[in-house]
């Protein structure tokens, strides 16, 4: 007599499931566990002395680099410098050879259905940082053409965001890499179906 060992479709629906899970969590080029962890912590804006309006500059700290004539430099940049941040980019525009973006912290979780990530809104006010000028940019769908993320200019990238409605941009999120002045030098957009 020969006994058949058969697995239940549930258990290998769950290895599939944990597989998928495991993909998604080590698919990014971050530098290890410490950056993953990093990339989904924030940075909320601290209330001013006066209590009028949230400043976003750290205490005994000075705003790295000059803005655009009209606004007021950021100081928000210049705390998260040499990190990485998992943000929503409500806008983004290029003023005097530099590109700018309008940014909130917000949190990434993995789909439960696809390979994909869900975003999770932050709250608040967005923030200006700037790019460096050989700042990388990696998009994938929907902002980009293909699933797995491909370089685009920061043209490209400022043309195609502000070309989509502010509805469809909250459902967008993005890894952002800061150098140690504050300037964003790598921008991911996440994969979201």
């Amino acid at each position: 007599m020969r006994v058949v060992h058969r697995r239940p479709a549930t258990v290998r629906c769950l290895t599939a499931l944990t597989l998928g899970m495991l993909a998604l969590t080590g698919c990014s080029t971050d530098d290890g566990p410490a950056a993953a962890t990093a990339s989904v912590t924030s940075a909320a804006p601290a209330p001013s002395p006066d209590r009028t309006a949230p400043s976003t500059t750290p205490t005994g700290t000075a705003p790295s680099g000059t803005a655009p004539s009209g606004t007021k430099p950021s100081g928000t940049g210049a705390r998260w410098a040499g990190t990485k941040q998992f943000v929503q980019i409500d806008d983004a525009r290029t003023a005097d050879g530099r590109t700018y973006l309008s940014v909130r912290p917000a949190q990434k979780k993995p789909h439960p259905q696809f390979e994909a990530w869900v975003i999770v809104p932050g709250e608040g006010p967005y923030t200006e940082v700037s790019m460096t000028g050989d700042a990388q940019v990696l998009l994938s769908v929907p902002l980009g053409d293909a699933k797995h993320p491909s370089s685009y200019a920061q043209a490209d990238f400022v043309g195609r965001l502000t070309a989509r409605p502010s509805s469809d941009r909250a459902l967008l999120g993005y890894d952002l890499s800061f150098d140690g002045e504050g300037r964003v030098t790598r921008v991911q957009s996440l994969y979201t179906p």
